[in-house]
């Protein structure tokens, strides 16, 4: 049996017996004639090392790490079923390491667009044309935004923040995380500001007179959904002329600890921030330090161009 033969076979056992779907057949088809092609001798009979030689050649083609794993998964169904078959004695797959995907950078927003964004939330608070409810929305965005961009808070730590937080007027405040740790964040003084004055809103609407949250919301939980948030936040941005699409609350967390680390601060001092329990997770933003390092060479190098 040749490899086309083989690959039918292989096709109606993924038919027949585990129900695949249609584009999931043509999609393993495409795949696995791709590979006999491109493996000297068919790809049925091929050993470890041809396939291994297939791998590296897609790569040099500029296939994306995701289609050389999906490429990959193909192989070893199809070798998998041909050992189960007895139509192979061995799987040449079993030694092949899957193609490292990388870890994509985190989206975020240049400082440009961050202080648009927050003078835009700042003009919109400070309207006295606005009603009564627009005015308290307006009010309860600018502090969200502010407090976001100065703290770098997990978006489900911002919106749960307890009202006694902007009560106290600290500089520095502790949050509850992950793994219900605590962690102290900064806050500036503008996110100080924002959040009196809406406090100040706060207190003048009775049904949130007994509410323990900063935020509270007529919700289960008590307090302002991530969700609405999310989508006052996207809204604020395209008023600012910012393309709502690239923004979010994770991005301006992003955004938050890009700048830190943009101006000089410390990989470590930032991970305490964030909240993150590992230096690892953390480590997406080294690429902003490389950033960094070389411009630190440019300016400061005597024999820099």
């Amino acid at each position: 049996m040749n490899s086309a033969a083989r690959i039918e076979a292989f096709l109606e056992m993924m038919s027949a017996e585990r129900g695949a779907a249609e584009n999931t057949l043509s999609s393993y088809r495409r795949d696995l004639e791709d590979a006999s092609i491109g493996i000297a001798g068919g790809l049925a009979g091929a050993a470890a090392a041809d396939i291994r030689a297939y791998l590296d050649d897609i790569a040099a083609r500029g296939f994306a790490p995701t289609s050389q794993a999906r490429k990959l998964s193909a192989i070893r169904q199809f070798f998998k079923f041909l050992y189960a078959e007895g139509l192979r004695a061995d799987d040449p797959t079993g030694t092949l390491d899957s193609p490292k995907k990388g870890r994509p950078l985190p989206k975020t927003m240049s400082e440009a667009d961050t202080g648009r964004l927050i003078d835009r939330a700042a003009r919109e608070a400070g309207d006295a044309g606005l009603g009564h409810d627009d005015r308290l929305a307006a009010l309860r965005l600018h502090a969200l935004v502010e407090v976001l961009y100065a703290t770098g808070l997990r978006v489900s730590e911002l919106v749960g923040l307890p009202v006694k937080v902007a009560q106290r007027d600290d500089r520095f405040f502790m949050v509850r995380g992950k793994g219900d740790k605590e962690r102290m964040v900064p806050l500036s003084a503008k996110a100080r500001t924002a959040m009196r004055a809406w406090l100040a809103a706060r207190a003048g609407v009775p049904a949130f007179a007994d509410s323990p949250f900063l935020f509270p919301a007529a919700s289960d939980s008590g307090y302002l959904s991530r969700q609405v948030f999310a989508r006052d936040l996207k809204g604020l941005a395209a008023r600012a002329g910012i393309a709502s699409a690239k923004i979010s609350p994770h991005v301006l967390r992003h955004a938050f600890a890009s700048h830190l680390l943009q101006n000089g601060a410390d990989l470590r001092a930032v991970q305490q921030l964030l909240g993150h329990a590992d230096i690892s997770t953390t480590q997406i933003y080294t690429h902003v330090l490389e950033e960094r390092l070389v411009r630190l060479v440019n300016d400061h190098h005597p024999l820099a161009d």
